[in-house]
């Protein structure tokens, strides 16, 4: 009988593994989309299918030449994460945006917000935002050029979106504030992700139960968010909008629970997600209820991005002994 083998095999870590890979989250996500974008494709028809396939087929093919020229393999591109990139970035264009800037900007999400940092992982910043951005600064009409859904019938020259209207037309004096139903259902303009509130909770639900996200991100964001316009709100109603106006509004919604919770670009920390997403609310409303923009939620995530390296710094727990560096 073969003598029993009692000693211990030693492996460097991990020791403990997640059932969980890259390729599983990042698809979680993307189903997670499925209510958002299925929503903007029943509200702007025909445009929206072709915001999200051209911006998710540019977004593939920059990922596959970046993979090329840094000879990488290519199955990398199967991780799903430029497929979100790409998903993302549609969400927060107009629909009436020419197909080929939302082309453009597919192109700078991906090279300049990812692989120009070294590919997933390493980038700083929310690579769709990235994107946005510079669609935003180059092409400054078209990304505030806006069309209603397809069942409401009003003069497209004049539209504006639910923000924009209580921002630039007085909506509130005038009686034409945008209501909080139609707010939820999504028969509003704006974005292509910013239509219907209900479609977008019901995807971050999944996201959740899957604890696929940090519930302390779009939370922290909500209740600041929420605090800050509140205390203008209870002072002057007539002039600022509700809290909860400013929730269902805007891209607040679309920004809080897929954008601001990237596991990439957010804190690791409990105490650093807290910090990051009370930030981001109150940029948020700084922004909306004092700034030249009827939306603040891009710049606001952008901005505390870059405050993640440090919060990861000063915010990790620290191990038993370890002594505190400066």
């Amino acid at each position: 009988m073969p003598e029993k083998n009692n000693s211990f095999i030693i492996q460097s870590s991990p020791h403990l593994r997640e059932k969980d890979s890259v390729p599983k989250i990042m698809f979680s996500v993307i189903i997670s989309l499925l209510p958002a974008a299925f929503a903007s494709v029943y509200f702007f028809r025909f445009r929206a299918a072709l915001l999200l396939f051209s911006c998710l087929a540019a977004s593939l093919i920059t990922e596959a030449l970046f993979l090329w020229l840094r000879k990488r393999p290519l199955r990398y591109l199967l991780d799903g994460s430029a497929a979100i990139t790409g998903i993302l970035l549609a969400m927060t264009l107009p629909p009436s945006l020419p197909l080929e800037f939302a082309i453009i900007g597919a192109v700078v999400a991906i090279g300049l917000g990812k692989q120009a940092f070294g590919g997933l992982g390493h980038n700083i910043f929310n690579p769709a935002l990235v994107g946005r951005a510079f669609l935003q600064t180059a092409f400054p009409v078209a990304m505030t050029t806006w069309i209603p859904p397809a069942m409401i019938k009003v003069n497209t020259a004049t539209f504006a979106t639910p923000l924009g209207n209580l921002k630039f037309q007085d909506a509130i004096s005038q009686g034409t504030l945008t209501s909080l139903e139609e707010l939820f259902w999504g028969n509003v303009g704006g974005c292509l992700g910013e239509t219907s509130a209900l479609a977008l909770m019901l995807g971050a639900l999944y996201l959740l139960l899957r604890r696929s996200i940090d519930w302390r991100i779009p939370v922290g964001i909500i209740l600041s968010l929420s605090l800050f316009t509140g205390i203008f709100w209870l002072t002057n109603p007539g002039k600022y909008a509700s809290p909860l106006f400013h929730v269902l509004a805007g891209s607040l919604l679309i920004g809080a629970l897929f954008m601001a919770t990237d596991m990439v670009t957010s804190p690791i920390s409990p105490l650093g997600a807290w910090i990051y997403a009370l930030g981001i609310g109150l940029v948020i409303g700084l922004i909306r209820l004092f700034g030249g923009y009827a939306e603040g939620v891009m710049y606001s995530i952008l901005f505390m991005n870059a405050f993640v390296p440090l919060l990861n710094k000063y915010t990790r727990p620290r191990i038993l002994g370890e002594e505190r560096k400066t």
